[in-house]
């Protein structure tokens, strides 16, 4: 009976011990230790990926955001604030997604079919929206200068991201909304756009954000 109370005691002290050494190591030393490496080798990752303008973080790279008028009594659906480049839809236009505002929480894909009868009318509906808004002062956007970007949301709803297609055809409204040059305004996009990861992965992209921050700061000195 002795013995056997013994054992039972030994192996308790044995496995408390052990939660307690794993609970230090992998609960506080292991966090600790990847935070201080990821915070010296890689700190704006670590950290979100922190956008500033002005001093202030105004939002993250990995994150969209909406550029919308303030809604208007009795509407439901904001309107674009049409003197900044636009994301991808997020009001129900052309969106696959069930994120309609870059909510985190609501991040995810409706999974509509390609031959969804209202998928096809929302992209119908986006594409005619695009080709209307952009095509000012004789500048015309045609059905095929449309990306397929324009017109859907990415399937997390989060994308910050354009292709570089989707940001050129609105260079002639944003000159016109801000009172400045095409080619200023097209510079601006080039300066913008990034290339493929390591030269062969993924597609060139426009990061919106970081392309209106540069916008703001080019019509502030016009």
């Amino acid at each position: 009976m002795n013995n056997s109370v013994t054992n039972t005691a030994r192996l308790l002290w044995a496995g408390l011990r052990a939660l307690l050494v794993l609970t230090v190591v992998t609960g506080i030393l292991y966090p600790l230790a990847i935070t201080g490496v990821a915070q010296g080798i890689f700190p704006g990752k670590a950290n979100g990926s922190e956008i500033k303008a002005d001093g202030k973080v105004v939002g993250s790279s990995l994150i969209g955001q909406a550029y919308n008028l303030p809604l208007k009594k009795g509407q439901e659906t904001p309107e674009p604030d049409l003197k900044w480049f636009q994301g991808r839809p997020q009001n129900g236009l052309g969106t696959n997604s069930v994120n309609t505002q870059y909510k985190l929480i609501l991040s995810g894909a409706t999974n509509r079919s390609g031959d969804n009868a209202d998928l096809i009318k929302w992209v119908k509906d986006a594409k005619a929206a695009v080709i209307k808004d952009n095509s000012v002062n004789g500048y015309t956007v045609k059905p095929s200068d449309v990306p397929a970007d324009a017109v859907t949301s990415s399937g997390s709803g989060l994308d910050p991201d354009i292709s570089p297609e989707y940001a050129d055809i609105q260079v002639h409204r944003i000159a016109e909304k801000n009172g400045l040059s095409v080619a200023r305004v097209q510079k601006l996009v080039d300066e913008h756009t990034d290339g493929r990861v390591l030269g062969f992965m993924g597609e060139p992209t426009v990061n919106v954000l970081e392309l209106n921050i540069a916008l703001k700061e080019l019509v502030a000195k016009s």
